[in-house]
């Protein structure tokens, strides 16, 4: 093939594969991804190895629970996430991240109940000069090197901040979320829950008229370190899991890009 034509075929793939209009939701997720990513156009979300998801399955607005249970890849992106250390009580629903397209993240990941998320658990080694012992995170996307990368910050807290973090209550566990048939992230192995001991959990506070009293005891500081190396925090949902951190640096990247625009 000559040069000619080689760069004339590069020009056709990016003709296809980019959308009339940019959006910085999905370049942001392109971006989070290089691994798997290719690109998108106006309807699809396309894989390097060719696979295309819908973008948006046009269905209009849709309530909370459906998002949750029924989303596409535009729902994702409901509810921009709040980057930082100032904590806020969210607004009912306010769930940043919650919302999962399952599709996604078994296309990437691999499906644990299949043994594929297995096979790529990588040992991170947890809170080493405070006895943390060893956990295991996929290796898909460098998660274990994003999350080792964290516990070197995490380590330069103060030593009372120990209490938080020492014992982890856990990582990869092929198991669906709780009442639901939703795979947890923790499925993929791209999450990981501090100490329970001191998380508030919203199943755990609901009341039996299913008001949902916010809470947390984990220090800002920790949220904010994980945040640094794409890992976002479930203190920040109304639906609070305040030891909860997964791995989402396309919702990160949106929150420092100012996202969106006011």
């Amino acid at each position: 093939m000559t040069v000619a034509k080689f760069c004339g075929r590069l020009v056709l793939i990016w003709l296809l594969t980019t959308p009339a209009h940019a959006d910085p939701a999905f370049d942001a997720l392109v971006a989070a991804y290089p691994d798997f990513l290719a690109g998108y156009d106006d309807k699809d979300l396309i894989w390097k190895d060719g696979t295309r998801m819908p973008l948006s399955a046009g269905r209009g607005d849709k309530s909370f629970e459906q998002m949750l249970d029924n989303p596409d890849i535009l729902d994702q992106f409901a509810t921009p996430y709040p980057l930082g250390g100032e904590l806020k009580v969210p607004a009912v629903n306010e769930d940043p991240g919650r919302v999962r397209y399952e599709k996604f993240f078994l296309k990437m990941y691999g499906d644990c109940r299949k043994g594929e998320v297995a096979k790529r658990l990588a040992p991170v080694a947890w809170m080493p000069q405070r006895h943390g012992g060893t956990l295991h995170v996929t290796n898909v996307n460098g998660v274990n090197a994003r999350l080792a990368d964290a516990v070197k910050e995490l380590q330069t807290l103060p030593a009372d901040m120990t209490r938080y973090l020492v014992p982890s209550s856990g990582t990869y566990n092929c198991r669906s979320i709780a009442n639901t048939n939703r795979l947890s992230v923790h499925a993929f192995g791209a999450a990981i829950d501090i100490n329970d001991k001191f998380s508030d959990y919203w199943e755990w506070s609901k009341a039996k008229d299913g008001k949902i009293a916010w809470k947390n005891r984990i220090p800002a500081a920790i949220g904010e370190i994980f945040e640094r190396h794409g890992f976002i925090w479930g203190a920040k949902w109304y639906h609070v899991d305040s030891m909860h951190f997964e791995y989402r640096p396309e919702l990160i990247a949106l929150a420092q890009a100012g996202w969106p625009r006011k």
